[in-house]
């Protein structure tokens, strides 16, 4: 997002820049559109995935062959437990197991426990759905849910709408469950009629559903679970979450306490390290006449799905920015505001109220219909911005209302990032800074000189309401969705339908990937990994953020060199997100996070390891590289909650084609688990409790693994580590292959090998 809100011809100047740098990708996906059966391409600048899924593609049920079936759905982003907001099972799986899908595989899984999470009371007057929604993340991750289904129930659910159903649904991948299901009742055929659904199908949908038993009512009987957990809704705070993890919420009363303390604790998921004696250190900001200081909000986004499909939070921020217009209220000056919604029903709603333009005024105008800002495609900061930042060493802050806040993801520059509802980003826009309590201190001063408090501008629930109800109809979606599948640009993309994709050898976006070359059609026989080093070494909650980022890359770093070495300019880098195309870059992008601390390496920060045995820090690509001239195997030691976060597979295919062949962790998220098997790679689990640290391992040791082919799932073996002076650590490991099906992709390579091997011989 290289256009922020304050033009307002944003939008149309980021997608022509978003042509103009993904042509290349375009023109691939356009061929697929084209050349491939039952293939539907959503082009550039029509909203979000799971939005455009929610508003339009999901029929909650249908006929196939005279058989009514509930719909269903896998994606390849951890967000597509969105739909279960709808009634809709699905969720999120790597892009691999996806590609499988495609290929006609079916789906394996072990039976999930299912987490009953009861639903009392409703919300008090100013509590919004993001607020519950952080609420329950916190609550979720606290009793543990990976690889869990959780199911929403009880008299609360009637207070809710359908999109605050959805807001919580998609965030299930930050509370770590496979998803979080809400069951098919009123609200939910209320809403697709709302969002211009077939009404003699919507009847349909409930008569099948009541028919099975699945239609909900506050009658139905509580279905058995594995485990229980209670929320009043009535006892939700007004909150972030922050400045690290999604779980690790804020109230917003102690917000300025919180934020205080962060700035001078340890670094870590709740510190940033600054002694107290640079607390007040400030850097002046070039040609602004103003300084940048300690927890300055630099960007404020309202984006992503999670929030941008409801229109009570997105209502509540444009009642926000008109409220703060009339009293002569703007945003400060080092903010870069931006306002992108998921679907283009939003723009269609603010326009009917009047909203818009109170939005424009304040600098949110609409920058695009994309993930932006939550994937890390904030774009640069002005660069008097970004050398404030560095001449003072500051630690700045960022307030979004997405769903992510990892390390390094929404910019480089920026290490305090918080999520929020949109209203709250409109006030941290207003205000500037993370370093302020709304209960006593005002946003700014009118024009009369005299101090605007939050609690001035905040809008009624009664407002929103009637704003709501009297902005958005059916028509809208009906009218947004009849060309959803047109844009002028796309539609002028040259292409032509062919039985294989044409290669362009001399394309940095898209290049055929190695990973099948010289397969034979029978897999040779897992080998014992014997002698291999640690490649990296972390501790808990690394996320696949951490593993495979997605934002921008340096010039300085081994992607960036490769690019330059093709002849692109660090201008036309775009982000490792649009680059996934080609693996030679991706796999120098692996475990380059600029906030990736690798503990082989003490004492930095990026993509560094040691090699060993010469104990050079070099480029963990580079190391990778010397190790595979070597004939040296490799291996990866990790904490808890290892790839949490994203479905990004690369996050596996870059840790394969680094020659990686295990992991040994103390516990995983689910999708990158199930990625590391679809590459071939060995996840293994500490047990009994133990991890690296209790075991005395630093990741100097030679490690021995007695892999092979006849693994069974969840069975045990020894691994021997050892150290230089000759002592030698044995300790037991839990095999991590939860299937035979998945037994078989590991003897395979990997689920694609496997499914091709099969179509071999079909």
């Amino acid at each position: 997002m290289d256009v922020s809100g304050l033009f307002p011809d944003a939008r149309e100047r980021n997608l022509e820049i978003e042509y103009e740098r993904n042509s290349e990708r375009y023109k691939f996906l356009k061929w697929g559109q084209l050349s491939l059966d039952n293939f539907r391409a959503v082009p550039p600048g029509r909203g979000i995935v799971h939005q455009v899924n929610l508003e339009w593609i999901a029929s909650v049920a249908r006929e196939e062959d005279g058989t009514w079936i509930p719909d269903s759905l896998v994606g390849t982003d951890s967000h597509t437990t969105m739909i279960n907001g709808l009634g809709v099972l699905g969720w999120g799986v790597g892009g691999i197991e996806a590609e499988a899908v495609m290929l006609g595989q079916p789906i394996y899984m072990l039976l999930p426990e299912v987490v009953g999470f009861e639903l009392s009371g409703e919300l008090q007057p100013g509590v919004t759905a993001t607020d519950m929604t952080l609420r329950i993340v916190e609550m979720l991750r606290e009793h543990g849910c990976v690889g869990k289904f959780v199911e929403f129930h009880g008299q609360g659910l009637s207070s809710l709408s359908l999109p605050d159903r959805a807001t919580i649904a998609n965030m299930a991948p930050e509370y770590g469950a496979t998803c979080g299901f809400f069951p098919v009742d009123q609200t939910t055929l209320d809403y697709m009629i709302l969002s211009g659904r077939d009404t003699d199908h919507v009847e349909d949908v409930k008569r099948f559903m009541s028919a099975q038993g699945l239609f909900y009512e506050q009658s139905s009987t509580t279905p058995k679970f594995t485990s229980n957990l209670e929320l009043d809704l009535g006892t939700v705070e007004p909150s972030l979450s922050g400045p690290k993890r999604p779980q690790d919420r804020v109230s917003l009363s102690e917000m300025k306490s919180h934020w205080r303390a962060s700035l001078n604790a340890e670094t870590g998921h709740q510190g940033h390290g600054i002694d107290p004696s640079r607390n007040s250190d400030s850097s002046p900001i070039e040609g602004r006449g103003c300084d940048l200081n300690h927890g300055d909000v630099v960007i404020a986004a309202i984006t992503s799905c999670t929030n941008t499909s409801n229109p009570s939070v997105m209502i509540a921020a444009g009642l926000m920015a008109r409220n703060a217009r009339s009293r002569g209220l703007q945003i400060k000056p080092w903010v870069k505001p931006s306002l992108a919604p998921g679907s283009r029903v939003v723009t269609e709603y603010y326009d009917a109220s009047g909203l818009s333009d109170d939005l424009d005024s304040l600098g949110f105008s609409v920058v695009g219909y994309g993930c932006t800002t939550c994937i890390g495609n904030s774009g640069p900061l002005d660069p008097e911005i970004e050398a404030a930042i560095d001449d003072g060493d500051l630690v700045v802050g960022s307030v979004l209302s997405g769903n992510r806040n990892f390390e390094g993801r929404i910019h480089q520059k920026i290490k305090a990032n918080y999520l929020a509802s949109p209203p709250l980003v409109v006030a941290y826009a207003l205000a500037g800074t993370l370093d302020i309590d709304f209960s006593k201190e005002p946003l700014g001063l009118d024009g009369a000189g005299e101090p605007v408090m939050l609690s001035d501008i905040w809008p009624s629930d009664d407002e929103i309401r009637r704003t709501v109800e009297a902005a958005i109809g059916p028509e809208m979606f009906i009218r947004r969705y009849s060309d959803v599948l047109s844009e002028p640009r796309w539609d002028s993309i040259p292409s032509e339908a062919s039985e294989l994709f044409p290669w362009d050898e001399d394309s940095t976006y898209v290049r055929l990937p190695s990973f099948f070359q010289g397969i034979e059609p029978e897999p040779s026989p897992v080998e014992p990994i014997e002698d291999a080093r640690v490649l990296v070494k972390v501790g808990d909650s690394v996320t696949t953020d951490h593993i495979s980022p997605a934002g921008a890359f340096p010039s300085s770093g081994p992607a960036g060199k490769y690019l330059m070495s093709k002849g692109v300019e660090p201008r036309d880098f775009n982000s490792f997100g649009s680059r996934r195309g080609n693996h030679e870059v991706m796999i120098r992008g692996t475990f380059a996070n600029i906030r990736m601390r690798n503990q082989t390496a003490p004492g930095t920060e990026g993509g560094l390891t040691t090699h060993f045995p010469t104990n050079e820090v070099v480029s963990i690509h580079e190391a990778s590289e010397r190790y595979q001239s070597e004939s040296t195997q490799l291996v990866v030691l990790a904490g808890s909650q290892y790839g949490s976060g994203s479905s990004r597979d690369w996050a596996a295919k870059g840790t394969f084609l680094l020659g990686v062949r295990a992991v040994i962790a103390k516990s995983y998220e689910r999708i990158h688990r199930s990625n590391l098997v679809g590459m071939g790679v060995l996840p293994l689990a500490f047990s009994d409790g133990t991890d690296a640290e209790s075991l005395g391992l630093d990741g100097t040791e030679l490690y021995s693994i007695p892999a092979s082919g006849d693994l069974d799932p969840f069975s045990e073996i020894i691994v021997t580590a050892k150290k230089g002076d000759g002592t030698v650590v044995s300790f037991p490991v839990i095999v991590r292959l939860e299937t035979p099906v998945e037994v078989e992709y590991y003897r395979n390579g990997g689920i694609l090998q496997t499914v091709l091997r099969n179509l071999a011989k079909d």
